[in-house]
């Protein structure tokens, strides 16, 4: 009888060390029922049934708490949704502006540029009218930065 009291002593002792190490260490999203601090408390002063009401209604188990992450799909997350309607205007934007500037690099001289190679984006003596190695503005030959030749 003394060995099988001993035995429940013991087992009381390692039940009750676990779920206090177990209830201190645990995340703190995932404790349901009471603060931390109530757990531990109940854990030590009531020590085979805190123990036993720490694992079955304190500890929380993974995905179950309402707090954490949990999956959606894409056409019901609306912060997806929001986002690919602004990634479609981006897009939009980002091709009419594009469609403007080769609308510009087309023919017409940008504004402010004086067509002598001093515009924006170039170096005074890099324009299409200086001279390159290899080429002779004066005969012709040299290219331009499109690959024509300034005549």
């Amino acid at each position: 009888m003394t060995r099988l009291l001993f035995g429940l002593a013991v087992a009381a002792v390692v039940l009750t060390v676990y779920a206090l190490v177990d209830a201190a260490l645990f995340d703190r999203s995932r404790i349901r029922g009471l603060p931390r601090f109530a757990w531990i408390l109940a854990i030590l002063f009531v020590p085979v049934i805190g123990a036993l009401l720490w694992f079955v209604v304190g500890r929380g188990r993974r995905g179950s708490s309402p707090r954490g992450p949990r999956t959606v799909a894409p056409d019901d997350d609306l912060e997806f949704l929001g986002q690919l309607g602004r990634d479609a205007q981006q897009e939009q934007r980002i091709r009419r502006l594009e469609q403007e500037l080769s609308d510009l690099d087309g023919g017409a001289p940008r504004p402010g540029a004086s067509g002598k190679g001093t515009g924006p984006g170039t170096t005074p003596g890099n324009g299409p009218g200086a001279a390159t190695p290899g080429g002779n503005d004066e005969t012709g030959d040299a290219p331009g930065p499109s690959g024509s030749r300034d005549a």
